[in-house]
């Protein structure tokens, strides 16, 4: 995978809602290890099954492209430990997920602790830039340590 397919024409996204966390979630993606995500059901579906789209980095680069798997609609509070472990963030427990999540939806202001989520599986299509993807295993690194340090131990997360 060296940017060999026509990406002109995709929806092109960013993780999150900072640079940082944009780097470090398409990080992730291009590791392998990020094979899915959530948001707030409210914002409505933001692609659709078998859809590609590009994923930026923090500065707006194009990194990746994602194909899109499925797509499911449950509870905040009903997302399993299998589910949150395939976003790959932290230390791949739910205690983690949870936390996040509930932190990031809290900044957006969509969090209620009834609120739906749209659970979205994809996988990597392409990866778009070198530079960047040579940086994923260090990115997975410092994730899985800031994690540990935070007090994060999940079995199997050590990388």
């Amino acid at each position: 995978m060296t940017g060999e397919v026509d990406w002109s024409g995709l929806t092109q996204f960013r993780f999150g809602d900072s640079p940082e966390l944009a780097d470090r979630l398409a990080s992730l993606v291009i590791a392998g290890v990020k094979t899915a995500t959530c948001s707030a059901a409210s914002h409505g579906l933001e692609t659709s099954v078998g859809e590609q789209q590009v994923v930026l980095s923090g500065e707006g680069q194009p990194v990746g492209i994602i194909q899109t798997l499925s797509l499911d609609v449950l509870p905040f509070e009903q997302v399993t430990p299998e589910q949150a472990a395939l976003e790959g963030e932290g230390d791949l427990s739910h205690a983690y997920w949870y936390d996040a999540h509930k932190a990031y939806f809290e900044r957006e202001g969509t969090y209620t602790p009834d609120m739906a989520v749209i659970f979205e599986t994809f996988r990597l299509v392409d990866t778009l830039d070198a530079s960047f993807a040579a940086r994923a295993d260090e990115h997975l690194k410092a994730e899985r340590a800031e994690a540990r340090a935070a007090g994060y131990t999940a079995a199997g997360a050590v990388s």
